[in-house]
């Protein structure tokens, strides 16, 4: 009777506790005002079948995971023919051949067997007003990413982590796809393990984005560099969109992270960029950036050749005193350890900015510290 008395207790005080478990913070930057599934009723699935229904209706909700939600074999796998364009050694990712991706673009690469999981090729559909939110360091989601449904808004995906995506394989997944929407914040996320991209915004407009305190781990046994380093990390391709980049993490990559074009308005800032054997940066036609208050180490190239759009990096105090206008304040230097030159002054988009909610800016040598204590999923309580 006594050991029932106590459990029943121990019942009553997480219901207790977990009935509060509403969204962390408020984001900054272009996405501010975003409420998710506000003050609605907290819910907890428990079967992955049941995460799949309440992030896809059209019911306001805030859905929260307290256990890992293991998708690996749901779906069943597929055994096809793929290729191997950066070669067939232990290290290097290889391709499914998705809508005939290997002859249209890598035709003279060997072809080889690959034999992956269903699951992992498409994320779950996420509606509108979501909050999708991790309980201490319980909330995981493996073998599977989420994507919002086409015209989707107000959306928050917070103190989550999406892992173990077909990671061998290019083309097995993305963790996070937004296209066609408005008004999303990611925050305290923490991605690793993913076949194809960390965090991609597609070609149509994704409108108002922001990625906060999140943890980019591009850490892999097998990568398209062949060096444990992952080249596919965050694809900002653009259309209206407007994307806020702060106080994130981005580790152990080799290119992509981020690759920007399309009509993409990106304000990076407060990031650490931490060991890249390849490049950070890759700026194409249409991508207007400001980068600044940030710090890169270890980062062989921070931007790309040629940069095709237009770039912002806080190059020098004098030079900085322009952003006052548009983005509200003077614009914070970049540091840099160990790694390449970044250094352009590319002004006249600053208009673009006007009007819009802008993240402050801190200066760069509280980057480190902060990031590394903050950055990711697990940190966040309710």
């Amino acid at each position: 009777m006594k050991s029932f008395t106590l459990f029943a207790a121990a019942v009553a005080l997480y219901a207790k506790a977990t009935a509060a478990v509403g969204v962390n913070g408020a984001a900054e930057g272009f996405a501010k005002g975003v409420t998710g599934g506000g003050s609605a009723t907290p819910v907890y699935p428990s079967t992955t079948a049941e995460l799949v229904s309440y992030l896809s209706d059209d019911v306001a909700r805030v859905i929260v995971l307290t256990k890992t939600f293991d998708f690996t074999g749901t779906e069943g796998t597929t055994t096809s023919t793929g290729c191997a364009p950066w070669g067939t050694a232990s290290g290097c990712q290889v391709a499914i051949d998705q809508n005939s991706w290997c002859a249209n673009y890598e035709p003279n690469a060997p072809t080889v067997s690959v034999s992956y999981d269903n699951a992992g090729v498409l994320g779950m559909l996420v509606g509108s007003n979501k909050s999708l939110l991790g309980y201490g360091s319980t909330g995981v989601i493996k073998g599977k990413g989420i994507r919002m449904v086409s015209g989707a808004s107000n959306i928050i995906i917070q103190n989550v982590m999406i892992t173990d995506i077909n990671p061998q394989y290019v083309w097995g997944g993305d963790a996070i796809t937004i296209n066609d929407a408005d008004m999303i914040w990611i925050d305290h996320v923490t991605t690793s393990l993913i076949g194809r991209q960390h965090i991609v915004l597609g070609t149509s407009a994704s409108n108002r984005v922001t990625i906060s305190n999140s943890y980019i781990d591009g850490y892999s046994q097998w990568s398209a560099t062949c060096d444990t380093y992952h080249y596919w990390g965050l694809y900002f391709d653009g259309s209206n969109d407007l994307v806020t980049l702060k106080g994130n993490y981005i580790y152990h990559t080799s290119g992509r992270s981020p690759k920007v074009q399309g009509n993409t308005l990106l304000h990076a800032v407060n990031n650490y960029w931490y060991d890249n054997t390849g490049h950070a940066f890759e700026i194409g036609t249409g991508a207007y950036v400001v980068a600044e208050g940030n710090v890169f180490q270890n980062i062989a190239v921070v931007a790309e050749s040629p940069i095709d759009g237009e770039l912002f990096t806080a190059p020098s105090t004098t030079a900085n005193a322009a952003c006052s206008t548009y983005l509200g304040h003077t614009c914070q230097l970049n540091g840099f350890g160990s790694s390449g030159t970044f250094s352009q002054d590319d002004t006249a988009f600053f208009s673009d900015f006007s009007g819009k909610n802008v993240a402050s800016a801190a200066a760069y040598t509280t980057v480190v510290s902060s990031v590394t204590a903050n950055a990711g999923y697990g940190i966040v309580t309710y």
